[in-house]
């Protein structure tokens, strides 16, 4: 019983390094740009979170390692949600949240983090965060 939480948050650790590895892979990164691969990811997550109507949000974090979900919820306002973001709104907020220049600019981060996230959640939890935003930033969600 006693090594059961730390079964736990190890778990939750090493599911938090393979979403943190796909993300520097994507970009051929060395685990030493970790800070940077965690940048994008909560930059990412948080915009993501801020758009998502609060019940589709929940349900969606659910699916993230218990970390992660620490991460996505930090800060987070459920009753300044949804915040209605455009294409270029998102974009923008991404340039302020992850300072770092990088190979395909703010599109390519938004890309990796969405497509990376996409593989580490259910198909049909996916589709329905895809389902909930508007046209222009569907588009975008793998």
């Amino acid at each position: 019983m006693a090594n059961e939480p730390n079964s736990v948050f190890e778990s939750s650790l090493d599911k938090t390094n393979l979403i943190l590895k796909d993300i520097e892979q994507a970009y051929g990164w060395s685990k030493d740009r970790r800070n940077q691969s965690f940048a994008a990811l909560r930059t990412v997550l948080h915009l993501l979170r801020d758009r998502l109507p609060v019940q589709e949000s929940v349900e969606f974090s659910a699916q993230l390692p218990v970390l992660v979900r620490g991460v996505y919820f930090d800060g987070w306002d459920p009753s300044n949600v949804p915040i209605k973001l455009n294409r270029e709104d998102f974009l923008f907020e991404v340039r302020q949240g992850f300072p770092y220049e990088t190979e395909g600019g703010p599109e390519r981060v938004v890309q990796v983090v969405l497509d990376t996230l996409r593989r580490h959640v259910t198909q049909g939890e996916w589709a329905d965060v895809r389902a909930t935003m508007p046209g222009d930033l569907a588009k975008m969600i793998p």
